[in-house]
């Protein structure tokens, strides 16, 4: 049925989701220009510096990872402990951890080689091997893949001075991106997830912690059921943030960068990770995942111009919403992160937009997840458990 003004209840539809994703991208390119200068902002608010244990799962030789972990052991920090972590005797990055042991000593570094199962999820399990060997009560929690900077310590552990915070978490940006694939991975962590959380940060939303970097005591890690309440969750950062929040405590967000090497030496790895993406989303705020339909809007300018048959409106609202779209990622890439990388890779980001579509459906459609090469089922309420196709010693070797 046509409407006065030419237009069928299908193209007003897409035309409201437009206007709805739009508005979003429009918020994303303003809150870039204010998170530019928060990031000059100082958060310390401690009169002594609590010494801390920072917590860093490995699993395997992954690219950079030499750089990136010694970045851990030259933060500008009076008291720390880097406690280095994996579950397999075997695990090839076990040479380069007793090197970096070896070169700042068992006082600043400890290799930590524990086997622990407290559930599915395989970075949990190392946490959890870790843990024990922690010789601080405030830990800080970063992936091996994360390169930090010389301050991290000093601006993560901070907000923790405020009895009323729970948990602390940074913001990230992927970097190092050497092939096509990574340079997508880049623009879906840096234009993407990066926004929305710029966005869920600026609106007080935030209940939940990034997982790249978190700081908490061990008391409060111990209030919501120690890393044994996580072991089944495939989303353990945001679920750590509902447990936090149930105990009244806040989860602050500080406007700290870390930087996060993408790694992702082919296109099935790459594809594999994108419905990895979508299955968190789906897991941990299934009215996001669904409402992250309305914020392709590339893909939703594209079936209107082809809905209107090319005509000149058709071809109007897609070049708008085209431009819109890229003026908000270059926004966010280049005023809040400094990407220079994500910038030259700008021109990728419509076949990006297009091609999340298919993860998207791939993720409604699959029950399972791969992580770290093993496949788990995973139930409607986002946990996890053993698939019928993975063997037993694979979920053990998982961390």
């Amino acid at each position: 049925m046509d409407t006065h003004l030419g237009l069928r209840a299908s193209e007003l539809a897409i035309l409201l989701c437009l206007a709805v994703g739009g508005a979003c991208w429009s918020c994303a390119l303003v809150c870039a220009f204010f998170f530019r200068r928060r990031r000059t902002e100082s958060a310390f608010r401690f009169d002594a510096l609590p010494p801390v244990t920072l917590l860093k799962p490995v699993y395997g030789l992954e690219k950079a990872l030499r750089e990136n972990l010694r970045t851990a052991c030259l933060q500008r920090y009076p008291e720390y402990q880097v406690v280095l972590s994996v579950q397999r005797r075997d695990d090839p990055a076990i040479p380069l951890l007793r090197e970096l042991e070896q070169e700042f000593g068992a006082a600043r570094v400890s290799v930590v080689i524990e086997t622990v199962v407290v559930g599915m999820n395989g970075k949990i399990n190392n946490l959890a091997g870790a843990l024990p060997h922690a010789r601080h009560d405030i830990i800080v929690i970063s992936d091996s893949d994360v390169r930090l900077a010389p301050d991290f310590l000093r601006q993560i552990v901070a907000p923790l001075a405020d009895p009323s915070v729970g948990a602390v978490s940074s913001f990230f940006r992927a970097t190092s991106a050497d092939n096509c694939f990574e340079r997508l991975e880049l623009l879906g962590l840096n234009a993407d997830q990066f926004a929305m959380a710029l966005l869920a940060s600026a609106t007080g939303s935030v209940d939940f912690c990034f997982g790249v970097s978190t700081a908490l005591s061990q008391r409060t890690l111990a209030q919501i059921g120690g890393f044994e309440a996580l072991g089944d969750t495939l989303v353990e950062d945001t679920e750590m943030g509902r447990r936090i929040g149930a105990l009244g405590k806040r989860v602050r967000a500080i406007p700290h960068v870390v930087d996060v090497t993408v790694d992702l030496p082919s296109a099935r790895a790459w594809a594999s990770k994108q419905v990895y993406w979508e299955k968190n989303a789906l897991a941990a705020v299934p009215k996001l995942f669904a409402a992250g339909f309305v914020l392709r809007i590339i893909p939703l300018g594209l079936v209107f111009a082809t809905l209107r048959g090319w005509d000149s409106f058709g071809a109007l609202v897609l070049a708008a919403a085209t431009l819109l779209r890229l003026a908000s990622a270059a926004a966010v890439l280049g005023i809040a992160l400094g990407d220079r990388e994500g910038l030259q890779a700008l021109w990728l980001l419509p076949l990006k937009d297009l091609l999340s579509l298919v993860w998207a459906a791939r993720a409604l459609a699959s029950k399972t997840v791969v992580w770290r090469g093993v496949e788990l089922a995973l139930g409607h309420d986002g946990r996890l458990a053993k698939s019928a196709e993975t063997a037993p010693s694979s979920t053990e070797q998982s961390s």
